[in-house]
């Protein structure tokens, strides 16, 4: 159970934190302007304009976390080409300075009072409430995971404690299956549970594994992506490299000590079918955060129930949400916070000011498919499953400009424009060239 313990803390990055940063226990009775929870890509970015729009002395950022991850590169380190170490920097050094950080979870959201306990049992009141609180990993759900991750076969690129399992797995991977999984739950990121095949395939043809690997993807879902135009062009992908995608099939169980897993057809109730694996990719299902969940801001499913064109909340008018932790209808990643975090500044600054919010969200997120190690196809869609696409050129088609573009140009641009405010709008990667990159 060792993993699983591991997915449970939080791990100090070992740097000092700056003096303009307060991050003592929250005392009793405090309040702020505008209270942020969460301190991931939402949080950080929308603190940072905050900050610009009402004054650093008016934000707070509930956070208990020491380290931020950019985790969309967790693809890359699970396959060797990025180590875990450049995924991670300290929560002080990307806090915006003179931003009060309350380095405690959330525990219960009081929008009838505007009020947030955390779990320390201290209670702080906001006038405006903007949530940012991302969502949760459920190892657990899977019968024998949990266990499971202690095993070397087994690894997962949506943790920090088992994206470099990934890495060991292909590395140690000698002959069979080579098993790939997609939960029957809303995920983050829905493209990375099959980036990692494609670079699993480049990594066994590299090395003179690939005659004797044979590459499984077993996805709950009924197409291999939501967007025709891409989906298409990744169906060719798959039958080049000779790859198995099985569709509406879902992993049950884990039986680690046979190295079996066990997948249930979704439009068989009770038929099930056992693979033996060499190496095994899992993607945890995914659900509501537990302090959203169970206070009035959800909605039936336990998202955070947020008008889909502006990302004010339904009910609570001075209540908003950003990212992973909302019920809007669009793919979850950090390229859909950069496009939200713009309406959503527009949103707060008109209803500061008695306005009607007059900026659209139209839904706009991106998903850099990596098909190897040197190619993606750049996925760009709107609300509607429609190409929105930034470039004047095919995006469907495999390219190693947009590699680098994922590799090493969208990092420093989350690490310097994102979580700084200055990353946004309805084309972000346009944005990434007049920023120059700096």
């Amino acid at each position: 159970m060792a993993a699983l313990r591991h997915l449970r803390q939080c791990h100090s990055a070992g740097i000092s934190i700056s003096h303009l940063h307060t991050s003592s226990r929250a005392s009793a009775k405090q309040h702020y302007k505008m209270l942020v929870l969460g301190g991931g890509s939402g949080g950080i970015t929308m603190s940072a304009r905050m900050k610009r729009m009402m004054g650093a002395e008016n934000v707070a950022v509930v956070e208990p976390s020491e380290t931020h991850y950019y985790q969309p590169i967790w693809t890359l380190v699970g396959a060797g080409a990025k180590t875990v170490a450049s995924s991670g920097r300290s929560t002080a050094s990307v806090m915006p300075s003179g931003v009060k950080w309350v380095k405690s979870k959330v525990q219960e959201i009081n929008p009838d009072t505007n009020t947030v306990r955390t779990d320390d049992g201290n209670e702080i009141s906001y006038e405006y409430l903007i949530v940012a609180l991302g969502l949760q990993l459920h190892y657990e759900k899977v019968k024998g995971l949990a266990e499971g991750l202690d095993h070397p076969k087994i690894g997962s690129n949506y943790s920090v404690k088992t994206v470099e399992k990934t890495w060991k797995a292909l590395q140690n991977f000698k002959e069979g299956n080579a098993v790939f999984t997609f939960p029957n739950t809303p995920v983050k990121c829905p493209g990375a549970p099959q980036k990692i095949m494609y670079l699993s395939d480049a990594y066994f043809r590299k090395s003179g594994k690939r005659a004797k690997a044979n590459l499984i993807y077993n996805t709950s879902l009924p197409v291999i992506f939501g967007v025709k135009k891409y989906a298409d062009a990744l169906w060719e992908i798959v039958k080049q490299r000779d790859l198995q995608v099985n569709v509406r099939t879902n992993l049950i169980e884990v039986r680690a000590d046979k190295q079996e897993a066990v997948f249930e057809n979704l439009d068989k109730p009770g038929e099930t079918t056992v693979i033996a694996y060499e190496m095994l990719h899992v993607v945890p299902p995914m659900g509501p955060n537990s302090a959203i969940k169970g206070s009035p801001l959800a909605d039936e499913a336990g998202w955070l129930d947020v008008d889909k064109e502006n990302l004010q909340h339904k009910r609570y008018q001075n209540v908003f949400g950003i990212g992973d932790c909302t019920n809007l209808p669009t793919a979850r990643t950090a390229a859909a916070v950069a496009a939200q975090s713009a309406v959503l500044n527009r949103t707060i600054s008109q209803i500061l000011k008695n306005e009607k919010p007059d900026k659209k969200y139209n839904g706009y997120t991106s998903c850099p498919l990596v098909t190897s190690y040197n190619s993606v196809i750049l996925a760009e869609f709107d609300y509607n499953l429609q190409p929105l696409e930034t470039f004047p050129i095919n995006q469907a088609k495999e390219r190693r400009i947009m590699y680098h573009l994922k590799a090493d140009m969208m990092p420093p641009l989350y690490w310097h424009g994102l979580l700084r405010g200055l990353w946004g709008g309805p084309a972000p990667y346009r944005k990434l060239l007049h920023l120059g990159m700096k």
